[in-house]
């Protein structure tokens, strides 16, 4: 934690369930495809703005800070995530994820 009080990356994540049930789901490389993706989200400073490495963009333009989409494996998949900012637990929700 910081001196205030927020803590910074990286962050936690959490799954909906039917987020959770299709990664498992997933071909065991599509899997690493997808945490390979993520771990540039749960390690930059701001998860909307991760770098030029994996591509994240709001899912609608007018909530900046509202649900975004990030791709991996080229474009053949994409997981809907929000950032949570709490002050004691902030973490990321994947709430959705499509591959195919």
């Amino acid at each position: 934690m910081t001196d205030d009080g927020f803590m910074g990356p990286p962050w936690q994540i959490d799954y909906i369930e039917g987020a959770r049930t299709y990664r498992d789901s997933l071909p065991e490389g599509v899997r690493n495809t997808f945490r390979d993706a993520l771990i540039d989200i749960l390690t930059a400073k701001d998860p909307y703005r991760p770098g030029e490495n994996v591509p994240v963009e709001p899912a609608r333009s007018t909530r900046f800070r509202g649900p975004h989409i990030l791709t991996f494996d080229s474009g053949r998949g994409w997981a809907r995530f929000v950032f949570v900012r709490r002050s004691a637990d902030p973490q990321i929700v994947i709430e959705e994820l499509f591959w195919q």
